[in-house]
């Protein structure tokens, strides 16, 4: 459960709030993918751990070194919609996996940044433009465009809901050499969306696991801020990638009335 996950629940009368389910980490399930890293270069390792009495559920998991306290520290931890997704990791003889630099055209066809992009495009658009050119379908795709779908016209006449890109709180990205000369890459990225009345004279009302971030409180407007974690396979020439899972919290919601 996460931060944002237990501000909410904290927001609910007590019979509303869910049984927390905790997830649970079968170590003979599990995937670790560890790099060489020089001197000077940030610590990090990969793994993918199952969940199910088949295994039927997996989790790409991401743990750094933190500089300052040279702690080990989970900055990842996302859910892929199939298990069949998850792709092999290219191991060299010694068992080690092979970093990859996401964030230039030298090393990936789609650098971070353009995954950042073409993910905030399937919801500010519905895919159309940016999503569209670099991501083939996928249930995750699917998924983004479909909160865009059965959102922005969720008041009707009544008023609007706009996406748009944030600047992202989390702009490091991992990347791993796949099997098949890919690279399997984690990021996150930061959205946000905008509900608006069309005219005076309207207010919102914040709905129920809206309370904890904005009160009882009605206003014209609302603005939810989302913090993501993504994973895609990114092909290192030039291709279109696949986003195979995506995790989104709300880390933050204000009206106009308490908006600078």
């Amino acid at each position: 459960m996460s931060v944002a996950d237990y501000k909410e629940d904290e927001g609910l009368p007590q019979a509303d709030r869910e049984k927390y389910k905790p997830w649970s980490y079968e170590i003979a399930s599990t995937n670790v993918y560890i790099p060489r890293f020089t001197a000077g270069q940030k610590k990090w390792f990969a793994a993918v751990t199952y969940n199910g009495k088949k295994d039927n559920y997996a989790r790409v998991l991401i743990m750094a070194e933190q500089a300052r306290t040279k702690r080990w520290e989970m900055v990842a931890a996302v859910d892929l919609d199939d298990k069949k997704q998850a792709p092999k990791i290219a191991l060299d003889a010694d068992g080690y996996a092979t970093a990859i630099e996401a964030t230039s055209t030298k090393n990936v066809a789609a650098p971070v940044d353009v995954l950042r992009t073409a993910v905030t495009d399937n919801f500010a658009s519905g895919g159309d433009t940016t999503g569209e050119r670099v991501f083939t379908s996928s249930k995750a795709s699917a998924r983004q465009i479909k909160a865009h779908d059965s959102t922005v016209h969720k008041f009707g006449s009544r008023g609007t809901t706009v996406f748009s890109a944030s600047t992202p709180e989390f702009t490091d990205s991992y990347a791993l050499k796949t099997a098949d000369g890919s690279a399997l890459v984690v990021f996150a990225h930061t959205h946000s969306q905008r509900d608006a009345v069309a005219y005076s004279g309207l207010e919102i009302v914040p709905e129920k696991k809206d309370r904890a971030w904005l009160g009882t409180t009605n206003s014209p407007s609302f603005t939810y801020t989302f913090t993501c974690s993504d994973v895609a396979t990114v092909p290192t020439t030039p291709g279109k990638s696949t986003l195979i899972g995506y995790t989104c919290r709300r880390t933050d919601a204000h009206g106009m009335t308490t908006s600078s």
